[in-house]
């Protein structure tokens, strides 16, 4: 399978984006081209990085939308063709994740519970760490049915640092007063802010 891949500085450090010709496959944190390389490997076996129109019109699209979303401007990602493979399950997760409107976080089992899975909170979890798209599928908003922040694969720093941007976003559409308690729900639910 061709791949094709851009880099895009962000304020969470370097993004390596990757697509197939179904979507947007791969965002990843500042990881080796050895290991990225290694992982397409087992997901897609035998892929090769070149060049294609559909690509990498898939990865300007992603390019402009995370530039939107980093410069502080609500973005839903909707328009992004999406290729994150996965089971049933975590494509069920992934799913609810981007469900979760900007600004807001869930706990483990809210998303379990969601899926119809109420048994599955480590489940979840784990369908969460393995997440090919952090950011656009917001595994980010996903903290401990304490508050906690729990972990995150692309470290906690940048969990931290993407809740609290996402907690300056201005509304859509509303009052000083849905704002308040927009930033409210996402203090007292993530504890960090």
């Amino acid at each position: 399978m061709d791949l094709t891949e851009t880099k895009l500085e962000s304020p969470i450090g370097p993004l390596r984006l990757v697509a197939t010709d179904g979507g947007l496959c791969r965002i990843a944190f500042e990881s080796s081209s050895a290991d990225l390389a290694a992982e397409l490997e087992r997901r897609f076996g035998g892929g090769r990085i070149a060049e294609s129109g559909g690509r990498r019109a898939v990865l300007d699209r992603s390019r402009r939308a995370l530039d939107r979303y980093f410069a502080g401007m609500p973005e839903d990602f909707g328009g992004i063709a999406l290729d994150a493979g996965g089971s049933e399950f975590q494509r069920a997760v992934w799913a609810a994740l981007t469900r979760i409107p900007c600004g807001e976080t869930r706990s483990y089992g809210e998303i379990a519970s969601e899926i119809r899975r109420p048994r599955a909170v480590r489940a979840v979890g784990s369908a969460n760490r393995v997440n090919p798209l952090p950011v656009v599928v917001p595994c980010h908003r996903v903290i401990g049915g304490d508050g906690a922040l729990g972990g995150y694969a692309g470290r906690a720093d940048r969990k931290e640092w993407l809740l609290r941007h996402e907690a300056r976003f201005p509304l859509v559409a509303g009052s000083a007063a849905q704002a308040a308690e927009q930033r409210r729900t996402v203090s007292t639910r993530s504890r960090v802010l």
